[in-house]
């Protein structure tokens, strides 16, 4: 996770294609049926750095099939606080706003159909808000029939 998080600094100071090539990197060496924590934060981050939405959805289907083999055992060991539950609405949101972008209105809407509950759940706080706002503006798009990138709040 320290490998991950110093490749996500390169991305935080600029250089996306640094952070992309680190992380890439770490995707070979842990492997597709390495350590799924791994390769689920590794695949949600790496769908950030993509150049085309298809290689973003590509990654984030990556990251949600790895982290069906997680268990709150295994998340705790890295954060005590963590539940793999709380992890799913970000990268359903995620999927939802790839296949918007994509001009797939109907896998989008499922992913927004999952993840809005889901995110009901997360706690009332910073994150959970910017989920839950997250949601609500992808889901806006898509009833506008926009294909443009989400802007933050």
């Amino acid at each position: 996770m320290a490998h991950i998080g110093r490749a996500l600094e390169l991305g935080g100071a600029g250089d996306r294609a640094a952070a992309r090539e680190a992380l890439i990197q770490l995707w070979d060496r842990v492997g597709g049926t390495g350590d799924a924590l791994h390769r689920c934060t590794i695949a949600h981050h790496l769908a950030d750095l993509q150049e085309s939405v298809a290689d973003e959805v590509a990654w984030d289907r990556r990251a949600l099939a790895a982290v069906a083999e997680l268990s709150d055992e295994r998340v705790q060991r890295h954060d005590a606080s963590l539940r793999v539950r709380a992890l799913l609405p970000s990268l359903h949101l995620n999927l939802a706003d790839g296949y918007r972008r994509a001009g797939d209105p109907a896998r989008a809407r499922e992913h927004l159909a999952v993840a809005a509950p889901l995110a009901a759940e997360l706690p009332d706080d910073g994150y959970g808000t910017m989920i839950r706002e997250a949601i609500a503006r992808v889901g806006a798009l898509l009833d506008a029939g926009s294909r443009e990138p989400l802007a933050a709040p």
